[in-house]
C-alpha cells in the first residue's frame, strides 16, 4: 500500500513541535528533555476547552499542527486515533471515586475516559463528518494505527490523518502499567504520490518476522522503549533527516515494514 505524508505534528519531551523536533532529529539542536505545555486547542468553544483533559490536549495539538502544515480543511478529513492508555488519569479518578462510600461519578469524568473522547473532541470542535477509528493495540498501538489509516487511505481514495498520543499513568496504575512521559505525534496521508509530499510511504505487512530493534540515539531509543505512541519515532527522524530507507515495527506476531521515499 502507497501513501504520501503532508504534515506532520509531534509533541513531546524536548520536542515542542515540529519545527524543533526536525532540527533535533536531524543533529542540529541538542535535545534538551524540556518538559511538555499542554494549552487545549482554540478550535473548542469554550466549555469543550475547560472539559478537556490532558491526554485530549495533547492528541489535538499535534493533530492541529500536522492539519496545518499540511493545509486543507480539517473538518473533511477522515480520522485514525491510537492510543495504548487512553485517557489513563481520568480512569484512575473514577476508580478512586469508586472505592468511596457514596461515589459520584460526574458526566464529564466519563465521556473523558472512553477511548474515543479525543477523537470526540476533534470531530466536534471542527464539526467532522468523515468517518472516524479510535485504535488500542498495547505496546502495538502505532503500528496498529498507522496500519488502519494507511488501509483506510487506499481503500477510501482520501486523505487521512493519523494520531497517536499516550501520557503516563498515575500510581498504582503505572505499576501494572508503566509508561513514560508524554508524546504524541500525527501525520496526514494521502492516496499515492502526491506532488507536496514530505515523503512517500509503502507499507507492507510480513508475518512471523522476530523482534524489530529500535536504531537512533539514546534517547531517542529510551523515549520510543517507554512510550508506545513514540515508537513513531523512527519515521518522524527520517522525516526530519529527508532520508529514504527501510523501517520496521513489530505487530501482532509480525512485521509491519515501511519503504520511506523522499526528494521525489
Amino acid at each position: 500500500m502507497r501513501v504520501s505524508v503532508l504534515g506532520v505534528g509531534v509533541l513531546g519531551r524536548g520536542l515542542p513541535g515540529w519545527e524543533v523536533a526536525r532540527a533535533v532529529l536531524r543533529g542540529e539542536q541538542a535535545w534538551d528533555g524540556g518538559e511538555v505545555a499542554m494549552v487545549a486547542p482554540g478550535f473548542l468553544a469554550p466549555n469543550e476547552r475547560r472539559r478537556a483533559g490532558v491526554v485530549t490536549r495533547l492528541a489535538l495539538g499535534v493533530a492541529q499542527e500536522a492539519v496545518m502544515r499540511a493545509g486543507g480543511e480539517p473538518g473533511g478529513l477522515r480520522t485514525v486515533f491510537g492510543s495504548s492508555n487512553g485517557d489513563g488519569g481520568t480512569v484512575h479518578e473514577i476508580l478512586m471515586e469508586l472505592t468511596e462510600v457514596a461515589p459520584q461519578v460526574s458526566p464529564t469524568q466519563f465521556h473523558n475516559s472512553v477511548h474515543n473522547a479525543a477523537a470526540g473532541y476533534w470531530t466536534i470542535g471542527h464539526g467532522a463528518r468523515a468517518g472516524s477509528v479510535s485504535v488500542g493495540c498495547y505496546d502495538e498501538s502505532w503500528a496498529g494505527a498507522l496500519l488502519t489509516a494507511v488501509a483506510e487511505v487506499v481503500s477510501e481514495d482520501q486523505r487521512v490523518l493519523l494520531v497517536v498520543y499516550d501520557c503516563a499513568l498515575p500510581e498504582p496504575l503505572a505499576e501494572k502499567r508503566p509508561t513514560e512521559g508524554v508524546f504524541g505525534a500525527a501525520f496526514v496521508l494521502a492516496p499515492g504520490v502526491a506532488e507536496e509530499a514530505l515523503a512517500v510511504l509503502d507499507v507492507t505487512y510480513e508475518a512471523g518476522a522476530g523482534e524489530v530493534p529500535v536504531s537512533g540515539p539514546e534517547w531517542l531509543r529510551e523515549m520510543a522503549g517507554g512510550n508506545p505512541a513514540a515508537r513513531a519515532l523512527p519515521l518522524l527522524a527520517a522525516l526530519a533527516e529527508g532520508r529514504g530507507g527501510e523501517l520496521a515495527w513489530e505487530y501482532v506476531g509480525g512485521a509491519l515494514r515501511v519503504r520511506v521515499r523522499v526528494g521525489l
